[in-house]
């Protein structure tokens, strides 16, 4: 028996390194695409970081030079447009499905949101162009920022309604126990307590949202010029990669390896900071 006991003990011990191996070699697979990934686009983009990317529009075709100013304008305008629209929405979803959600409406509107979130972004693009761009506003930045809301809110409401599952019960029963009305409740003791993993939430889907290029090709269209205006054509980073990545001059495709490097970078400091102040807040609530 002793040495039964022994072989499987023994058996265990490989099975235990074997599965812990595999696991130490997908970890680093993962991370060494990630890491080839960044390394390869940081080399070739890099040499078009100059002061006239950043300031200038780009030049017309056949020329070199130029930036890519008006695109990281119009990003910035429709990801914030973007999230003004999603962000309340997608919250206010997931609230509901969570807290009010025991009825079969709520049943129906977390199918909504699974069917949403699956959706390819072009599906997306294209409804947007029948109902707004033909329809009312025409190309615009306006249509743009709606393409991209409709993309943000199934990310925000399906990420948060997780995040909302992991608040005690007992929590929401004590504060209503006390006679604190259910808004309550939800605005002041459930929302702060998971307010990091909120906003967690909400940076993946901007995240998501700032690299999409087939719903704004259909909606914003693009602009080499500046444009403050969202009922007018506007410039997109994805869009002006895309335009500097099938062109056939050399200068064209160093921008877009340059441009593609900036948006990983512009989406890395959101969420550097994301992380940042909700660790500060974490450490200040505690």
């Amino acid at each position: 028996m002793h040495d039964v006991e022994l072989a499987r003990m023994r058996t265990r011990k490989l099975s235990a390194a074997f599965f812990y191996g595999l696991v130490i070699i997908a970890t680093v697979l993962s991370v060494s695409i990630l890491f080839i990934i960044i390394s390869h686009i940081f080399m070739n983009g890099i040499g078009a970081l100059n002061l006239d990317f950043f300031t200038q529009i780009p030049k017309p075709y056949g020329e070199e030079g130029g930036g890519i100013a008006p695109a990281i304008v119009g990003t910035l305008i429709m990801l914030a447009v973007a999230a003004l629209i999603a962000i309340p929405v997608g919250v206010a979803t997931a609230i509901f499905i969570v807290e009010y959600g025991q009825t079969k409406f709520a049943t129906a509107v977390r199918f909504a949101v699974e069917l949403l979130a699956e959706l390819p972004s072009i599906v997306v693009g294209i409804f947007i162009w029948a109902l707004v761009v033909r329809s009312i506003t025409g190309y615009s930045g306006l249509a743009g920022s709606l393409a991209l809301a409709v993309i943000m809110i199934p990310i925000i409401a399906r990420s948060v309604e997780e995040i909302l599952k992991l608040v005690p019960d007992t929590l929401r029963e004590a504060a209503l126990a006390l006679g604190t009305p259910r808004w309550k409740v939800v605005l002041f003791i459930v929302i702060p307590t998971v307010l990091p993993g909120l906003l967690t939430s909400i940076m993946l889907a901007v995240a998501r949202a700032a690299g999409e290029t087939a719903p704004l090709l259909l909606t914003s269209l693009g602009n080499t010029f500046f444009n403050f205006d969202l009922r007018r054509p506007m410039a997109a980073m994805p869009l002006q990669i895309y335009s500097y990545a099938i062109s056939p001059y050399d200068d064209w495709h160093k921008k877009a390896w340059g441009a593609t490097l900036l948006l990983i970078a512009l989406v890395g400091i959101i969420s550097g900071a994301v992380k940042y102040f909700t660790r500060r807040w974490n450490h200040e609530s505690h």
